[in-house]
């Protein structure tokens, strides 16, 4: 009796058990089949689609008149679907000649059982339509997208380039990638359990959103004669290159920038040197490339030499320790300490004022207002007038300032300070800093995107940069404009003259490290006009041969590129001004 009822009490557990389990399944089942339904229908879904990208177009990018500088090539994306080739020899064969690859490595991808392959990318739209024209089963064709460049080499240091995946590489591409990207498409086609399309149902869609095009502050025509002007004075002083920067010094606007010799941009990997790449090391060959790639006039900083007098002039009147009217003597050179450090005028300069030191570029007259400044007042005004810090401008690898320690500054090192040497800086640092010192005060942050626009060229959103005043004041501002005025018109800047247009400037001749080479630098600083200056023109000459002074070389380079753009600027000459040189 007691088995019994044990029995029975064993019974009844178990098929309470099972009832519970029936229970928990069938609201499991329920659960399945009403709460989770949407889940587990798009994963049986997705099993059954078959995903293929549509590329978004990038944005271009607009010179400041709206002219494509970079635009879109369309090319086509070959790819093979294994299980849907019924003819694996004849695709083969077909690919291997329209694409002209090599057998095997057609046969390798076609052979390789996935989803999908690709065999090649960025191949011609003509091709493409050819190979569709086969209709050959298991064979697609996507038209994708490569990056095109109209113009090949301008401005090919700020532009830069995108990869095989058209993402940005170099340059305003990759500054401005999150701008000029789109929003990739894709294509889902619905495919039986094998992974062979089904026919007669429709795909899926979800269309690409193309990028923003960006429009830049460069001007076309400027670019391209700053280019010329560039590459003539190159291969005239046989140098190693030659930068120019046109920038608009009110606002910070670059109106170009030229870094010869420059690349093809639809050809980007290939050296744009006499140099052979054949049996090359992978090393080497990337070494030159980046090279290539780099953009002086901001990734590479020098010693800026008598340019910088203009900044050390400007920081001496408004600290109040020389006005234009004080008096110097140069004997040719100054003793500081145990160094004698000479004038570029052996014979020296005799008496002059300080106008006319400037207009001499007279070093022993800024080796004396530097003492009278003094080292810690003078880096005082190295960090007022921003040079320790970035400009901030919109390209990628801006260099830093290359300075003394504060505590590290003797005598000697303030004198040749003075006149810019034993430190560097970017070319982009000293014409922004320059800038400063002629427009009022104000500080602006050099570049070049202006505002992104739609396809129909209508504004989306405007760039704004950012601006410091009080750099000096707008008094010293006008007197430096007087004096800089002075040195085109009556001192070592003649070159630069232009009858009928006011402008001032400032050369420079600077010697590279090592001093034992031999190897200068020559420039000229150049803005009109002097009175209000909305143009303002630098022009670097690394390693010239032969005569290499800037206010002989570097200052012809600015005239002639001002002479040309200035009345495509719509600035005329003014006739009162002629008289006025006339009558002199």
């Amino acid at each position: 009796m007691k088995n019994k009822t044990y029995n029975k009490k064993k019974i009844f557990v178990v098929f309470l058990a099972a009832f519970f389990v029936l229970i928990f399944l069938m609201g499991r089942l329920v659960y399945l089949m009403i709460y989770d339904a949407e889940y587990y229908q798009k994963k049986a879904e997705d099993l059954h689609e078959r995903e293929r990208d549509i590329k978004a177009a990038r944005g271009e990018i607009l010179d400041r008149n709206g002219k494509v500088l970079a635009t879109n090539k369309t090319v086509c994306t070959i790819s093979v679907i294994h299980s849907q080739i019924k003819d694996p020899e004849g695709v083969i064969a077909m690919l291997t000649k329209e694409l002209e690859m090599e057998e095997a490595v057609v046969r390798k991808r076609v052979e390789k059982v996935s989803s999908m392959e690709r065999v090649k990318t960025n191949v011609d739209k003509s091709i493409g339509d050819r190979i569709r024209g086969y209709e050959m089963e298991g064979v697609k064709v996507d038209e994708d997208f490569k990056r095109y460049y109209p113009y090949e080499e301008l401005a090919s240091k700020v532009l830069g380039f995108t990869g095989g995946d058209n993402q940005g590489i170099v340059g305003l591409e990759v500054k401005y990638e999150d701008v000029l990207k789109g929003k990739n498409g894709k294509i889902l086609t619905t495919t039986d359990a094998r992974g062979v399309e089904l026919e007669g149902v429709a795909e899926d869609r979800m269309e690409p959103v193309p990028g923003k095009s960006l429009q830049i502050s460069i001007d076309y025509n400027i670019q391209q004669y700053a280019q010329q002007a560039a590459e003539r004075v190159m291969e005239q002083k046989q140098a190693d290159g030659v930068g120019i920067i046109m920038m608009n010094p009110q606002n910070g606007e670059i109106l170009a920038m030229v870094n010869v010799p420059e690349f093809n941009l639809n050809e980007p990997f290939e050296l744009n040197t006499v140099e052979g790449t054949e049996g090359m090391e992978p090393e080497k060959k990337q070494d030159l490339l980046n090279q290539m790639w780099r953009n002086r006039c901001i990734n590479d900083t020098y010693e800026p030499g008598s340019v910088f007098k203009i900044i050390t002039s400007a920081a001496c009147l408004e600290e109040g320790v020389v006005k234009t009217s004080d008096t110097f003597s140069c004997p040719g050179y100054r003793v500081v300490e145990d160094r004698r450090i000479r004038c570029h005028k052996v014979g020296g300069h005799g008496a002059e004022n300080f106008v006319q030191g400037v207009q001499n570029s007279c070093n022993p007259v800024f080796m004396d207002i530097g003492l009278r400044l003094g080292a810690d007042r003078f880096c005082d005004y190295f960090r007022q007038f921003g040079l320790m810090d970035m400009t901030g401008i919109d390209l990628p690898g801006e260099a830093g300032t290359i300075m003394h320690k504060q505590e590290d500054i003797g005598l000697v090192e303030l004198a040749t300070m003075t006149f810019g040497q034993s430190f560097q800086i970017t070319p982009i640092q000293l014409a922004t800093t320059v800038s400063s010192i002629i427009n009022g005060g104000r500080r602006v942050t050099p570049h070049f995107a202006v505002r992104t626009v739609d396809e129909e060229g209508q504004e989306l959103d405007k760039f704004e940069f950012e601006e410091k005043k009080g750099v000096v004041s707008k008094e010293i501002s006008a007197t430096m404009r007087e004096i800089l005025e002075s040195v085109v018109s009556e001192g070592s800047g003649k070159n630069a003259y232009i009858d009928g247009y006011r402008i001032g400037g400032k050369t420079a001749t600077s010697q590279t490290l090592p001093r034992s080479a031999n190897k200068y630098i020559s420039s000229f600083m150049g803005f009109t006009p002097a009175d209000d200056p909305q143009v303002l023109g630098m022009c670097i000459i690394y390693n010239p041969q032969g005569v290499y002074y800037g206010g002989t070389i570097a200052a012809p380079v600015i005239r002639d590129i001002f002479d040309n753009i200035l009345p495509y600027l719509g600035y005329e000459k003014d006739e009162s001004i002629m008289r006025e040189k006339q009558e002199e």
